[in-house]
Formats: structure tokens, C-alpha cells, sequence
């Protein structure tokens, strides 16, 4: 079973913490059984302090960091005004210890361990967009994205602020086992299986006047036609705004434009069909919105790096797997 060591420093934020636990120990197969044996530990095997005002008890010492499949590393009282506690002699003696084959994967501000490692040196990375100017200046040789609510570079893997941990998490979940789990999983927390946009649209700027409209009705509706050509000018249209109008509260509201958006929106839409139906490559782009096969094929590529049958054919043997 795939085991997912929770590494808890002192001064860990409680929710953060709980994130891992609460969405990989939820996961289960088509039987009721566990995909997932989550850990959580310190590196001592002792009680941690958290950010709060109380400590958390844990069972296991810095030692289940050599068994980990995935390794999560919670944000911690760590940030631009603590570079001398980013990676403290013990936590990169722990580090060390982690299987070359193993996932790494910071939540919030956790990354500022990473990149203080070297494990985000060229690599593209997120953290809290609140930090994001301090750690690219700090760490220059990272490809910091302010944006996105997370980033996946395949073996380390890291999430923006807080929330954006439960992202991450099922993004994993759906990578390691398909749509239907990560989404069950979603309905058991009551959160969204996939949230539109990205960091950007939490970072501080001015409000729109209480008065204005806005544009979830629109992207409501292009949802429900996805396999149809959509204009931007039909979609400012619909929401009865001029284009440059609606452009740029789209952008406010989601963090992207409104083609962007759509775009995304098609590709999970052909994501699904290739892990859920037998549909021909062709026919799968078709009703995702996105033209021919190899115009799909492209996207795919430039979004996670493999083709459709590829995908399809992993998402296929993981569900088998998990049966």
C-alpha cells in the first residue's frame, strides 16, 4: 500500500496538518479498502508545538521518513523572518533519509524547506502569494508561479497558501487513481473536486463595486456547452457586458482570462471521458470543445507531459489496480 508520511515540525499550522490526512486516509477502493497508509510524525518521535495554543501528540519518529511513498511537509512557524530555522540540521538529516523514488510535497510556506534543501533549484514551484516575491528573491534558481493553486513537477510537488493544500492533495489522488476517487473523496469533505482559477484570484486588490455583476452565471453556462465553439464575444454576450468589461472582471474573479479558463475547463472535461468512457481519441476531443485529436494531444502534452492513449491507459491500470 502506498504510505504517506505527514512530517510535523514545531510551530506546525493545525489545518494544514490535518489536510493529508483527512483526503489520502478517506480514499478507498471500489471494495471499501484503504488506498492509502497515512503517518504522522516529528522528527523526534515526541509532542509538537503548534502555531496555536496547543501541542499535538504523535506516533511515530523521524525514522517512517525512509518509508515514505509520498512525504507531506506542512507549513511550520518558518517564513522570510526565519531563515535561520528554513532547514535546521535535523530536518535535512530527516530529508535525506527519503527514497530517491519518493514524492516530496510542501503545502503553503513548507516550500521555503524545500528550496532551502535544493530540491526546488530549476524547478518550477509555488508558495502563499503573500511570500512569493520574498522566496524568489531568496531563491533566484527557482521558478516561482504566484499564481497557480499548486505546481506539479512530477517527483516534488508543491502548494500555494492553506486551502490550496486540499488541492494538492486530490490533484495526487486523482493522479494516482483517477477522477471517481479523487471526486468521491471531495463529496466525503464537502469540498470542490477541482477549483476554477488560481492563487491569483485570493491575492489582494481593489474590490468591484458591490453594484457590479459578475460572471459565475456565464461560466455556468459555458460548462454545459463545452463541445460547442464559444466566443469571447458570445461569452461577454451572455453575461451582458462589453468584451473588455467582461475580460477583465472574469480575470478578477478566476485569476485567468476567460479563454484560458475555457481551455481548462475542455481539457478536464477530455480528462474525464479518456478515464471514463472507451470514446476513440477523436471523438473525446470533439466533445470536450477542443477540435481533433491532435490539437488534444497537444494540450495534453503541454498540461502534464503524455499523450491521450498514455493517460488513458494509466488512469485504466490504476483503477484496475485499485479494484
Amino acid at each position: 500500500m502506498h504510505r504517506v508520511v505527514v512530517l510535523a515540525l514545531e510551530g506546525v499550522y493545525p489545518f494544514e496538518l490535518s489536510i493529508p490526512v483527512r483526503i489520502f486516509g478517506t480514499a478507498t477502493g471500489t471494495r471499501g479498502e484503504p488506498l492509502y497508509d497515512v503517518l504522522t510524525c516529528s522528527l523526534d518521535g515526541g509532542p509538537v508545538m503548534t502555531n496555536a495554543d496547543f501541542a499535538l501528540a504523535v506516533q511515530h519518529g523521524g525514522e517512517v521518513v525512509e518509508s515514505a511513498d509520498t512525504l507531506v511537509i506542512p507549513p511550520f512557524t518558518c517564513g522570510p523572518d526565519r531563515d535561520r530555522d528554513w532547514l535546521p540540521e535535523e530536518l535535512a538529516l530527516a530529508l535525506a533519509r527519503v527514497r530517491p523514488a519518493a514524492r516530496i510535497v510542501s503545502i503553503c510556506t513548507a516550500s521555503y524547506v524545500l528550496a532551502a534543501a535544493g530540491l526546488l533549484d530549476g524547478r518550477p514551484a509555488t508558495t502563499h502569494w503573500n511570500e512569493a516575491d520574498h522566496f524568489q528573491r531568496t531563491f533566484p534558481t527557482v521558478d516561482v508561479d504566484p499564481e497557480v493553486l499548486f505546481v506539479d513537477d512530477g517527483r516534488v510537488l508543491t502548494a500555494a497558501g492553506v486551502a490550496a493544500g486540499v488541492d494538492l492533495c486530490l490533484h495526487i489522488l486523482r493522479r494516482d487513481h483517477g477522477s471517481e476517487v479523487a471526486n468521491r473523496v471531495a463529496r466525503l469533505c464537502v469540498v470542490p473536486p477541482w477549483r476554477e482559477g488560481g492563487q491569483a484570484q485570493y491575492i489582494e486588490r481593489p474590490v468591484p463595486a458591490p453594484s457590479a455583476a459578475g460572471t459565475s452565471a456565464t461560466r455556468a453556462w459555458a460548462i454545459e456547452r463545452l463541445g460547442a465553439p464559444i466566443t469571447l464575444s458570445e461569452l461577454a454576450g451572455h453575461a451582458r457586458m462589453s468584451v473588455r468589461t467582461f475580460s477583465r472582471r472574469f480575470r478578477d474573479e478566476v485569476g485567468m482570462t476567460p479563454l484560458q479558463w475555457l481551455t481548462q475547463q475542455r481539457l478536464q472535461h477530455a480528462r474525464r471521458l479518456l478515464e471514463t468512457t472507451d470514446l476513440p481519441v477523436d471523438r473525446v476531443a470533439a466533445e470536450a470543445g477542443l477540435g481533433s485529436g491532435a490539437s488534444l494531444r497537444q494540450h495534453l502534452a503541454a498540461a502534464i507531459g503524455v499523450s491521450p492513449t498514455a493517460y488513458r491507459r494509466t488512469f485504466r491500470a490504476q483503477a484496475h489496480e485499485s479494484r
